[in-house]
């Protein structure tokens, strides 16, 4: 699978490419790059990210996933640059419990992408994030965006 590492400031991030679409946003270095222009893309999509200027990401995305964790991650990105939405909120919009709607975020193959760090738990409490130093991570990211 075609992957390219960059570092960033939270640490090295590798994206993956599959088929003409972004497939995976990992933390960590990955060994042995093949890239492509996507890939490279993406690189500089992110970097403009962390570098406040750029606000949405502009990239075919593929994440695998089931139909209801699908559906979170299309309107996780929804969630525009800056702001939050809470797992219950997801909830009521969905029809189900908090809790499904959490476990959906921690399996979003496309962090930062697919801004999982944008949803936080009621009343904005840090309840949890799957990425690189978890809480730290998500409070850095939305810092980042003055959320």
């Amino acid at each position: 699978m075609a992957h390219l590492s960059m570092n960033s400031p939270l640490g090295f991030l590798t994206v993956f490419e599959e088929r003409g679409a972004l497939v995976a946003v990992e933390w960590g270095r990955a060994p042995d790059p093949v890239p492509s222009p996507l890939l490279a893309e993406a690189r500089d999509q992110l970097d403009a990210f962390f570098g406040g200027r750029l606000r949405a990401f502009d990239l075919p995305l593929r994440p695998a996933g089931t139909v209801f964790q699908r559906t979170v991650w299309a309107l996780m990105g929804d969630i525009p640059y800056g702001a939050t939405r809470t797992y219950g909120g997801f909830a009521r919009t969905l029809g189900t419990a908090p809790r499904p709607v959490g476990g959906a975020c921690g399996r979003n193959p496309i962090p930062i992408v697919i801004p999982c760090h944008r949803v936080v738990g009621a009343g904005g409490a840090m309840t949890g994030y799957s990425g690189g130093q978890g809480v730290t991570t998500k409070r850095a990211l939305l810092r980042l965006e003055a959320a």
